[in-house]
């Protein structure tokens, strides 16, 4: 593209609303003009988790008062803007659909083209807009819903190189806060519990370390967890810490031999690129413990480590909005209006599926 293109994104996949304006000058450099997150930690804490229904209609009460916000900060109109890009998959379908729906509504009114787009490549592309990253890099992708370890060759060409069997690490998280009576969410109430314990004290799993294969395994350390804290129970503030300390260190090891091996197979795959660059998004990209193993690690083999700032790795529209700007500078097709929601959509279609596969098609 040789002009400066104006996307506006659309998020509602899980339990933020967010809308965005963002700005791609066509030699590839980034800005965002305006960006709004709505998030609905009150609404979900009370039940330990995000509710599906309370989502969705907490996306219908907000999401055009933050389209007209992102625009008004980003000093445009509809008029202005160049496409519209839309969170299509995956997610929750009911927040998707509002989304999804809503972005279609606006690009049929404005006459703008629409593109659908799926939530992890927004994760995947978001380093080039904070940090201009070159293609080929490696992503790992942690959130509450995903664990991959992702190749990101270009704009809609990825190869998934590892992901879970069982549970995400950010379910891990959840799952094990809750079992120790901690509030949700529960990521940072674990990281919060772990400043003070004693991470020697418990000897969980390390599951899959040592294999060849790049997936990553959670549900045997959350039924360690479990166990650990049923032995020793009623259990003390001091247990709760010392039980979330060695949680976060079998993380962290797990990790260590995980990533490691996915920055070997890195270097064996791209043996001129002379720094590459390890990529880490999601919400669990936010534990400052995981992020200091992940900097030493890339330190110690010679990658840069690129964690985009906390605010845009957690769901926001300013990624999906981004990723409509590549698919356009990229010369990919917009959608047709009549493109449908997925609430399963692996950002590697020809990966193998591990996770089962339903009437929606793959989980991602």
């Amino acid at each position: 593209m040789n002009r400066p293109l104006r996307i506006l994104g659309i998020e509602t996949s899980c339990d933020e609303t967010a809308a965005s304006v963002v700005l791609r000058e066509p030699d590839g450099r980034g800005e965002i003009l305006g960006d709004v997150v709505l998030s609905q930690l009150e609404e979900h804490s009370l039940y330990g988790g995000v509710v599906p229904e309370i989502a969705a209609r907490a996306h219908v009460e907000a999401l055009d008062t933050l389209i007209a916000e992102a625009l008004d900060r980003a000093q445009m109109s509809l008029s202005e803007v160049d496409a519209i890009a839309a969170t299509s998959g995956p997610g929750l379908i009911g927040g998707l659909i509002v989304g999804l729906m809503t972005g279609k509504a606006m690009a049929r009114a404005a006459g703008k083209p629409l593109y659908a787009i799926n939530h992890l490549e927004g994760h995947a592309l978001t380093a080039r807009l904070t940090h201009g990253l070159s293609f080929p890099y490696l992503m790992l992708l942690v959130s509450g819903g995903h664990t991959q370890l992702v190749l990101v060759r270009g704009t809609g060409d990825y190869e998934r190189w590892g992901t879970t069997i069982d549970d995400a690490l950010g379910e891990a998280f959840d799952k094990t806060a809750k079992l120790l009576g901690l509030p949700y969410p529960g990521g940072p109430a674990v990281e919060r519990a772990a400043r003070t314990g004693n991470p020697a004290r418990f000897t969980f799993p390390r599951p899959l370390v040592g294999e060849a294969r790049l997936d990553f395994s959670f549900s045997g350390l959350k039924t360690a967890v479990r166990q650990a804290a049923q032995s020793i129970a009623p259990v003390a503030d001091q247990d709760i810490a010392d039980i979330c300390a060695s949680f976060q260190e079998a993380v962290s090891r797990t990790l260590k031999d995980r990533i490691g091996r996915g920055l070997q197979r890195f270097r064996e795959t791209y043996p001129d690129v002379g720094k590459p660059s390890l990529v880490v998004a999601g919400g669990v990209a936010a534990n400052q413990a995981l992020r200091a193993t992940l900097d030493s690690l890339c330190e110690r083999n010679g990658f840069a480590f690129v964690a985009p700032p906390l605010h845009l790795c957690t769901d926001n529209a300013a990624m999906i909005a981004w990723a409509g700007a590549e698919r356009v500078a990229a010369g990919l097709p917009a959608d047709d209006l009549s493109v449908s929601p997925r609430a399963r959509w692996p950002l590697d279609g020809n990966a193998q599926t591990l996770l089962g596969f339903g009437k929606r098609g793959a989980k991602a």
